[in-house]
Order: C-alpha cells, then sequence, then structure tokens
C-alpha cells in the first residue's frame, strides 16, 4: 500500500470481506432491543445496572452497565468485552462479566461509562464456542459459521444500546477486553467506526503463530473468521486506523506469542506512517504469561484517558472487584425463547431448495451459481498446476499389468496412482478409463487387493476375502479398460495421524488457512485427472470417476472445478447435505451436493449414477431430476438413481 487514497479505496472491499467471513453479509436485521434493566447495585462511588437486550429476537446479551454517581453530561464510554472466564456455582453461570468486573468498576470511578457485556459461550446463557475445537462440528465451516460472528454482531448491537443512554457521549466511545475479548475487540474496531479508541489485550497473532507454531490448538472458534479470503490478521488491526490503537499483550504469552504480536505491530504501523499519525498506534508489551495483569490494565486506562478524556492524570487507582457473582447475575430465571443455544443453526442462513421454474431461469443462476463456488469455497486453491508425473514401477501378474506413478498435487504432496489393466491391453487402444478415487475405508481393502494382485504368492488373505478378491481381479482384466486407483492426502500413504486431538487441530489449520482438508483432497483429485492424460496412451479416452461416501463428494467437486466434460460420475452413498461431507467453506450457503449434480448433468455434459447402500431418500435428490426434466433429452448425460438392497441373514 504506496498511499492513503489507496488504502482509502481498498478499505470498504476489505471491510465488506470481514463482514462476509463473520457471517455478517448480508447484516442481520436490526430488530428492536427490547432493553430490560432487571436491578441495580449500588456502590458509593458508582452504581451498577443489570441489564439484558436482544441482539436478533430470542438471542440474548446479558451485562452490566457501569455509570458514576453524580455524572454531569454524556460521558467517554468503554465497551468492554470479557475473556474466556468460568464464574459457575451450583449450575448457575454467572457470565464471564463477573470474572472482568473490576475493569467496568475502574471506569467508573475514573468518570467513564462502561457497558461489560457476557459472550455467547460462558454468558448466563451458555451458548456454543467449540463446534469444531471438540463437539466434531465440522459442518460450521460449510455454514459460513463462526461464533465470532455472533460476538461481533453482538457488540454491534451493543453499540445500538450505548447510543440510547442519556449517560453516553456517542463521539466518544472506546472498546477492550482481552483473550477471547481482545479478539472481539479487534473485530468491532475493524467493523463499526463508532469505535474512536481500542485497546485490544492479548487477542491477536500472526497466521504463522497459529499454523506453524501450533497456537490454534490453544484457542476455540471464537477466535477466527471463516478465512473465506486468506486474510492473515494485520489486515484486522489495519482496519482499525487511523483511530487511536493500543496493541497490548505480556512477554510470556504462549497462545499469542511475542514475536507475532510485534509483526503484527510493524506491519500496522505502515498504515499509521501512511495517514501521518503513528502517534496513534502504540504497543504495549508488559512482563507475564496469559493473564490479566495489573500492568497490562495500567497501560489500558492511561490509553483510553488520553484519546477518550484527553487526560494524561496519573493512574492512582487499582482496578478492583467489589462484588459477589450473585450481586452482578440478569437473570432469575433463563427466557424461555432464547435461541443462544441454538444460534449456530440459524445465524448464517442454508441455501435454499428452490428449483427454477424454467430452462431460462436454471440457464441465468447456474454460471454465477458456479462462480461463487470456484471464489467462496475453492478460492485459496494452489494457481498454475504442475503435475511432474513419474512412472515408478510396472509389473504385470495375475494377466493384470500392474504400474505404478506418482505426481506433484501440491508441495510437498507426492501422490500415488496406481493403473491395472489386462496384460497385453496397448493403452492407445483402450476404450475407457475408471479412476476409483479412494477413502480410507477403500483404500485399506484396495491397498490389500492390489498388493496381492502384484504377486503370485499365495496370501491367507485371499479366503478371508473370497468373492471380492475374485470380483476385484476381474474388474481389473476388463477388456479394453484401463482402471487408475487414487488416494488424496491424508488417506492412506499420506495419512497424517491416528491421533483424534491431532487430526481435529490439522483440520483446523486447513479452514484457518482459507481451505479445508476436503477441499484439498478435491485439488488432488483434479490433478490426478491431469496425470492420467499425461498417462501414454490414456488422453482424452472415456473416463469414468467413481468415489464412495466422503470421496463420492471429492470426486463430484474435482468434476466441477477439472475443466474437462462428458465424465461418467458414478458414485455411492453420496451425502445429500455438506453437514454431512464433504466440508468446504461456504458452501452449504450457496449450495448442496444435489445441486452440485445439477451442474454436473448440464456444465460437464456428464452421465451421473447414484448408488445408495443405506439411507436413501428420493425427495433429497428433487433437485437434480428436476434439472434433468428442464434439460431434456441429451446424448450421453443424465441422472440414474440406483438404491440398493443389501442381504441380511436370518
Amino acid at each position: 500500500m504506496q498511499s492513503v487514497a489507496q488504502w482509502e479505496a481498498e478499505k470498504p472491499k476489505l471491510r465488506h470481506q470481514l463482514f462476509e467471513m463473520l457471517g455478517l453479509d448480508p447484516l442481520p436485521a436490526k430488530t428492536d432491543l427490547q432493553p430490560v434493566i432487571t436491578g441495580q447495585v449500588e456502590h458509593e462511588e458508582f452504581t451498577v445496572d443489570k441489564l439484558h437486550f436482544q441482539s436478533s429476537p430470542g438471542l440474548y446479551v446479558t451485562g452490566n452497565f457501569y455509570r458514576p454517581k453524580n455524572a454531569s453530561g454524556p460521558l467517554p464510554t468503554v465497551l468492554y468485552v470479557c475473556g474466556h472466564s468460568v464464574n459457575k456455582k451450583d449450575g448457575i453461570s454467572y457470565g464471564n462479566k463477573v470474572g472482568y468486573q473490576h475493569h467496568g468498576a475502574w471506569y467508573a470511578r475514573q468518570g467513564y461509562a462502561c457497558l461489560t457485556i457476557d459472550t455467547l459461550q460462558l454468558g448466563e446463557i451458555e451458548g456454543l464456542h467449540h463446534g469444531t475445537y471438540k463437539e466434531g462440528m465440522w459442518w460450521w465451516l460449510t455454514r459460513g459459521y463462526t461464533p465470532a460472528g455472533v460476538e461481533a454482531w453482538n457488540c454491534i448491537r451493543a453499540l445500538d444500546y450505548l447510543e440510547t443512554r442519556p449517560e453516553v457521549d456517542k463521539t466518544r466511545i472506546g472498546v477492550t477486553g482481552r483473550s477471547g475479548g481482545g479478539a472481539y475487540s479487534w473485530y468491532i474496531a475493524a467493523l463499526d467506526e463508532r469505535i474512536q479508541v481500542a485497546v485490544p489485550t492479548a487477542g491477536i497473532t500472526t497466521l504463522k503463530n497459529h499454523i506453524v507454531d501450533g497456537c490454534i490448538e490453544g484457542h476455540c472458534d471464537c477466535m477466527f473468521q471463516v478465512n473465506t479470503y486468506g486474510w492473515d490478521y494485520a489486515l484486522v488491526a489495519a482496519l482499525v486506523a487511523p483511530r487511536p490503537l493500543l496493541i497490548a499483550n505480556t512477554d510470556k504469552d504462549t497462545i499469542f506469542p511475542l514475536d507475532g504480536v510485534v509483526e503484527v505491530h510493524r506491519q500496522v504501523r505502515h498504515i499509521y506512517d501512511l495517514y501521518g499519525k503513528p502517534e496513534q498506534l502504540g504497543l504495549c508489551i508488559t512482563e507475564g504469561p496469559h493473564k490479566d495483569t495489573q500492568e497490562l490494565q495500567v497501560h489500558e486506562f492511561v490509553w483510553f484517558n488520553r484519546f477518550l478524556k484527553q487526560s494524561e492524570t496519573p493512574i492512582d487507582k487499582v482496578a478492583t472487584k467489589f462484588f459477589e457473582p450473585e450481586q452482578l447475575r440478569v437473570f432469575e430465571a433463563l427466557p424461555a425463547d432464547q435461541r443462544n443455544t441454538r444460534i449456530q443453526e440459524e445465524f448464517v442462513p442454508a441455501a435454499p431448495d428452490a428449483v427454477p421454474a424454467t430452462k431460462a431461469e436454471w440457464e441465468s443462476r447456474r454460471t454465477p451459481w458456479l462462480a461463487t463456488l470456484y471464489q467462496k469455497s475453492f478460492g485459496n486453491r494452489p494457481v498454475m498446476p504442475w503435475i511432474d508425473l513419474k512412472e515408478t514401477a510396472s509389473v504385470t501378474q495375475r494377466d493384470i499389468r500392474w504400474t505404478d506413478y506418482e505426481y506433484l498435487s501440491e508441495e510437498p504432496y507426492r501422490l500415488s496412482l496406481v493403473t491395472a489393466s489386462p496384460e497385453g491391453l496397448d493403452r492407445a487402444h483402450a476404450e475407457r478409463v475408471v479412476l476409483h478415487v479412494l477413502d480410507q475405508t477403500e483404500w485399506e481393502r484396495v491397498n490389500q487387493f492390489i498388493t496381492m494382485g502384484k504377486s503370485l504368492a499365495q496370501f491367507k488373505l485371499e479366503a478371508e476375502f473370497g468373492n471380492a478378491w475374485l470380483a476385484f481381479l476381474e474388474q481389473c482384466r476388463q477388456p479394453g479398460t484401463v482402471h487408475l486407483f487414487m488416494t488424496p492426502r491424508g488417506v492412506g500413504p499420506t495419512e497424517w495421524t491416528r491421533d483424534a486431538r491431532e487430526r481435529i487441530h490439522i483440520r483446523r489449520r486447513f479452514a484457518l488457512l482459507g481451505r479445508t482438508d476436503d477441499s484439498a483432497r478435491v485439488w488432488d483429485v483434479t490433478q490426478a485427472l491431469l496425470a492420467r492424460q499425461a498417462i501414454p496412451g490414456l488422453r482424452d479416452k472415456p473416463l469414468t470417476i467413481q468415489g464412495e461416501r466422503q470421496a463420492a463428494g471429492w470426486a463430484l467437486y474435482a468434476a466441477l472445478l477439472g475443466g474437462g466434460t462428458g465424465y461418467r460420475l458414478d458414485l455411492t452413498d453420496l451425502p445429500a447435505t455438506h453437514r454431512d461431507g464433504p466440508i468446504f467453506l461456504n458452501a452449504d450457503r450457496f449450495l448442496k451436493p444435489p445441486h452440485a449434480v445439477a451442474f454436473a448433468l448440464d456444465v460437464d455434459q456428464s452421465a451421473v449414477t447414484l448408488r445408495f447402500t443405506q439411507s436413501f431418500r428420493q425427495e433429497d435428490w428433487a433437485f437434480p431430476e428436476a434439472i434433468e426434466a428442464l434439460l431434456g433429452a441429451r446424448d450421453n448425460a443424465g441422472l440414474t438413481l440406483e438404491p440398493m438392497r443389501t442381504e441380511t441373514g436370518p
């Protein structure tokens, strides 16, 4: 960025992207807040209003509003957003506002108004932050949902509420918070310029710290946007410029390491320098771990005094907790109409199922729909693919020619591609190619068959596998057919780990990089499609792509993204919703697997066979059936649904 004019021109687009990545595009309706003060707590120097409002109908925000006694005129005001502080007794949650009450009390004693609000997870109504962290809710990613978006929305509505209070000077509002509250401070300050001063504390570091150094493993989902556009965090911070901003942290914080904090400051300083306002950016590093220390608090207070009160008065009072949790409790009984505990299901709308009424309507929607898929779900895929195909081994056994290849999908992944064809078949005369995309379950089965097939030795497993083994050999001997077997990254030879926790955080790393492990596997399959074209004799041969379960999804989307047409897709147990996988960022916001099948029928001119061994519902696939009816009869393209019956014992 070379000038303020260039940055100012770019900023609206970037801010819009951030709204989108938080699930706030379109912005929810600003409905009636329905604020209620349920009680007050008195201190000799200030009063605390215990209150709640609804940021959206049924989405309750509980908080405490601290105001000095005998204050005259509208006051400088701080929105305090809380970090992760558990305050429960006998099964009752009093909210993390209780754990951070000393901040609100200090501000009120110094002539500020301060609204301290609970978070979604640790408020009086206990919602959820840990969807991908430990609850297995990977569908949050495909819905484009993050609890950081709810926290940001609650902050926006908290500002709306503050503007209704006569004690508040609307031109002098700041925000602060630490840990999780530090992250929410960043988001609201970046999104809403009603925030005039910001002191995010222990709430930001670099992608490198998260991905390479493992800091992501110490954070729940509320810290992160759905990183559709592949942002690093200095970009969030830069959106605060040129407003006064103090970046605060301790030097021994293991989840927000010092080097990352300093790097964010270094990058943001360039933007402040462009504005000619370097004095409005500060970096505060104190000694200590990830903890709310008095040293951090003092710098926070000094910064607000300087920029909200234009005062350099020395800090002569420490931040002190005055109240028991019960005194600050807002609800005696939780509201029956609350949506906090299920907001993850409702906050970001899912794709509608409406079928275009005419072929013209379908064609008008089709291209933008696909463009959205490329941009929002696969926008961070690699560019300029180079497959570097190499043959590594070849052997003929059991009347089958087995050839091993490897290809470069994306550094560092050189993936294996095994071909099997009848002995003596000249591939130049092959009639068709079948690419088998294998998930872990299928790889474990097929890999044993391939190992046995390459050897004349007798295996004990041959008897165990029985007819399945013999059927596999017959498949590989099909006249005129070349079979290719591939496993994408994280499957089979490149399986990352069997440790459940490690697998979780590998998947979360992908998401923070603006991808998913499934979208990376789709890329691997598209590269396998290129690799088969580089195998002598196989280029442009009729191609069938097969996959089961999650691999059916990888195969389907690879066919859409791979650039070819006229494939046959043979997919078994393809999930009807992205909630069941495969997981792609944002996909569920605008399409479902049945929509993708419709694209394959039309755009790719593919013949699609959907086989089902379990839980088949005809209505799940009404959309592609309707599109096929709109398109009419076409050569070599069409949809076939084949429910399968599995034999059971007596």
